[in-house]
């Protein structure tokens, strides 16, 4: 019996971890060529770098809209970045400068004229389930 109270002691806290799920539901989506492609950040470190990334996903595109559910995320604070892969060879294509030449999409934010968002400019609060509406 009082293995089991031990037990019970040390699983509380993570009990306590609520798993959420994050349904992106990506609108302006022009064709229902290639993939959407999301990026999913958990810190300002690394935001927008591959290395950064918490979690991907990705999906068929559908044009008009297109939704991605990302599930057992935990409560934090979160940032994402999607883009239309309309060739449907996994990168964001860009020219000599940079600049993408696939549509791009962030929480909370757009593209700057001189560059993207910050990761605070597009971050949100997840501590249930939710939804996420992105315009490309």
């Amino acid at each position: 019996m009082v293995k089991l109270l031990r037990l019970g002691f040390f699983l509380l806290p993570f009990l306590g971890m609520s798993q959420n799920e994050l349904i992106i539901d990506v609108q302006g989506v022009q064709s229902s060529n290639g993939n959407i492609n999301v990026a999913v950040y958990n810190h300002a470190d690394g935001f927008l770098k591959f290395e950064g990334v918490y979690i991907s996903d990705s999906t068929r595109a559908t044009a008009g809209h297109t939704q991605i559910k990302i599930n057992n995320l935990p409560s934090g604070e979160y940032a994402l970045a999607v883009f239309h892969d309309e060739n449907g060879n996994n990168i964001l294509d860009t020219n000599w400068l940079g600049i993408p030449k696939e549509p791009v999409g962030f929480s909370n934010s757009r593209m700057k004229t001189f560059g993207p968002p910050s990761f605070k400019e597009c971050s949100f609060r997840l501590s249930s389930n939710q939804e996420v509406k992105i315009s490309l």
